[in-house]
């Protein structure tokens, strides 16, 4: 008897551990959204094949924009300060020291 329970439990413990071997879903289609999100916010695919320069932006507003840019890089970065008062309601606790 405790031969026949103890085939059931081998048993019912491989088929248990059989049934998650397989691929899922999940696993097959891995990364298939992040790979279509990419391609599709490509405009032209073809671009690096094309030898004509790009067109479109008058040489006047390609400068501006150009020396906006360098500008950026040359004024510090302002560093914002936040003071957190915790604990003290109604004034300066220093004070009453």
């Amino acid at each position: 008897m405790r031969t026949v329970a103890y085939l059931v439990i081998v048993l019912s413990t491989v088929f248990l551990i059989s049934g998650c071997a397989g691929r899922s879903r999940l696993e097959e289609n891995y990364g298939a959204s992040v790979k279509l999100s990419t391609f599709n916010q490509i405009l032209d695919p073809d671009a690096e094949k094309k030898l004509e320069p790009v067109t479109g932006m008058d040489g006047i507003a390609a400068q501006i924009s150009i020396e906006r840019y360098r500008k950026s890089f040359e004024q510090p970065a302002k560093n914002s300060q936040y003071i957190f008062n915790m604990g003290a309601l109604g004034g300066n606790q220093d004070s009453q020291n």
